[in-house]
């Protein structure tokens, strides 16, 4: 097709390299027509689209909770409680999930607990994600002793088992601030950063050695335009995909907090919260099986989404991977 659209030039192309030209133009044109855009590679892949359909149902959940499990009291995010009985009661007309000890409403538990994650996944992952890239690109972009200092500290931090550190810290900070969502964040925020900004160091250890960046060096760009409007914009995709497929895990970090008496307070619709319900009755789980499962199952299911679609991303933004699946 490029070649029937030059011929209609030869009048005008005068020589061959002009043609040769026109019609690389032409091609490219037309290449990047045929390109398939992001979202349709994700909508094109069954886990990727499989994955967006279960985040986008979760987002309808968390947005329409209000229609959803109507609020019984002054704050929306306390679990409304139907007596004090300490031994669960199975599913019915009243609550379609049932209740756990101490009578509090599963269903409105997992409906609510849907914005907390959202919450916790979203803030926890873009704060991490900020400190990450604010260390990694400084560290990699001056070099020399400020590189060698930020990231033996960050070798420090990174010597600490994770999920250990968090409970630590969250232990700290809890008998300083008392329970709450911001204890489990900072807790996780803490201790989060670091895989981000050895990546973003690596990339930009790679993109400041390109020929743009060189040029732009020689004509008089100002260091810092030259890291955030030159080098990190090419730098940052490994560190989105990493960052979309974290959602989940912070989400179910942060229940594992809340499981433990470290995350939110008792009664607060986080699904680590109503999994901690259940302590009580591992033994007679085949009685008592609506407490885990429910919540149990939205954990899963949200953070298997998010996983799907980060790895979608990784096939899409990564060039190397591109090209050994072409």
């Amino acid at each position: 097709m490029a070649k029937e659209a030059t011929r209609g030039l030869e009048g005008i192309l005068e020589t061959p390299m002009e043609r040769g030209l026109a019609l690389r133009v032409w091609e490219g044109l037309l290449g990047s027509r045929r390109k398939p855009t992001v979202l349709r590679q994700i909508l094109t892949n069954p886990l990727s689209f499989g994955g967006l359909v279960l985040v986008l149902f979760f987002v309808a959940v968390a947005i329409f909770a209000p229609d959803i499990a109507p609020p019984k009291g002054r704050d929306p995010y306390m679990v409304p409680r139907d007596g004090f009985l300490a031994e669960p009661q199975p599913p019915n007309t009243e609550h379609p999930f049932g209740t756990t000890e101490g009578q509090y409403d599963i269903f409105y538990g997992v409906v609510w607990g849907t914005r907390t994650a959202f919450q916790v996944g979203l803030i926890i992952t873009g704060v991490t994600v900020f400190i990450g890239l604010l260390v990694g690109s400084i560290a990699a972009y001056v070099g020399g002793w400020v590189d060698e200092i930020m990231m033996r500290v960050v070798e420090i931090f990174m010597a600490f088992p994770f999920l250990l550190a968090a409970i630590t810290l969250a232990s700290v900070l809890q008998a300083r601030l008392g329970r709450g969502l911001l204890v489990g964040m900072l807790a996780l925020t803490g201790f989060g950063w670091m895989g981000y900004a050895r990546l973003i160091r690596g990339d930009i250890l790679s993109v400041k050695q390109r020929d743009y960046v060189l040029a732009a060096r020689v004509v008089g760009v100002s260091h810092p335009r030259i890291l955030w409007r030159h080098i990190i914009p090419n730098a940052m995709y490994p560190m989105l995909v990493v960052g979309s497929m974290d959602i989940g895990s912070y989400v179910a970090s942060f229940a594992a907090l809340s499981f433990l008496g470290l995350g939110t307070e008792i009664g607060y619709a986080d699904w680590g919260q109503m999994l901690s319900f259940a302590r009580n009755w591992i033994p007679s789980l085949a009685d008592y099986w609506f407490i885990l499962v429910y919540p149990g199952a939205a954990m899963l299911l949200f953070v298997l989404g998010w996983n799907l679609i980060g790895d979608a991303f990784r096939d899409i933004l990564d060039p190397r991977l591109r090209g050994a699946r072409g």
